[in-house]
């Protein structure tokens, strides 16, 4: 199987993953998968789980959306957020569940849309720090 150059940027760093086997994203219209030679295309993602296998391992990360812009040269993940599976500090992720249900369930104003996304982004986490 053939190999393909993947890089993960966000707004602060840029993230090398090297050449890379196959990565999953999570696409705003559901996941999608790359291979080598893959058609061009850019893709809108959502908050979800990013899985790389690189060397024939799997290397799991959590994002909360962007685009994926895949080139025959590389697949270039841009993104607001990325934080690897092994990264994410569990017990933060449930504060901020806790956070984001106790915002939707008080009778403040409260902006719905934002405490939702909020909630999605802290539970996608949680999900992600178990793989």
């Amino acid at each position: 199987m053939g190999t393909f150059n993947l890089e993960i940027v966000t707004p602060t760093r840029i993230l090398e993953a090297g050449d890379v086997s196959y990565v999953r994203c999570p696409g705003t219209d559901g996941s999608f998968g790359v291979m080598a030679s893959h058609r061009d295309a850019v893709i809108s993602l959502g908050v979800g789980e990013i899985k790389v296998t690189q060397g024939g391992k799997d290397i799991f990360f959590a994002t909360s959306g962007g685009f994926a812009e895949i080139t025959s040269e590389k697949v270039q993940l841009l993104v607001e957020t990325v934080e690897s599976a092994k990264d994410i500090d569990t017990s933060r992720a449930e504060a901020s569940i806790s956070r984001a249900k106790g915002r939707m369930t008080s009778k403040e104003d409260v902006d719905d849309t934002r405490a939702e996304a909020a909630l999605q982004r802290a539970v996608n986490r949680l999900k992600v720090s178990k793989r």
